[in-house]
């Protein structure tokens, strides 16, 4: 790897830079609600060599997200269920949104 491969990995999103403990602090949770997210199958951390956590910038604004809506009463599963179903419907959205900027200029949408 080279020393411009690894500055672009700061840039990505996905990329699976931080231990769980780092994680956890960033978010300011405990490792026990990262690891109760795995198992709600929220978010799935990488695991390193040796078998440790790691996780993205992605995946701890999710996180973040859940602990917002936990730390407002909500139990985790159903904060767990709350974010899938905000992703779909922005997913939802963004598709809607191409499929109209296709109808209007006349052209199908990406991916067709």
């Amino acid at each position: 790897m080279t020393a411009d491969d690894a500055l672009g990995r700061l840039d990505d999103d996905d990329y699976p830079a931080y231990t769980m403990g780092r994680a956890a602090d960033m978010i300011g949770t405990t490792p026990g609600f990262l690891r109760a997210l795995g198992e709600a199958r929220l978010i799935t951390p990488l695991r390193s060599g040796g078998g440790h956590r790691r996780y993205s910038r992605y995946q701890l604004r999710i996180a973040a997200r859940a602990r917002e809506l936990v730390d407002q009463g909500t139990p985790i599963e159903a904060a767990c269920r709350i974010i899938i179903l905000e992703d779909q419907l922005e997913e939802a959205q963004r598709l809607n949104a191409e499929y109209r900027r296709a109808a209007a200029g006349g052209q199908p949408p990406a991916g067709d």
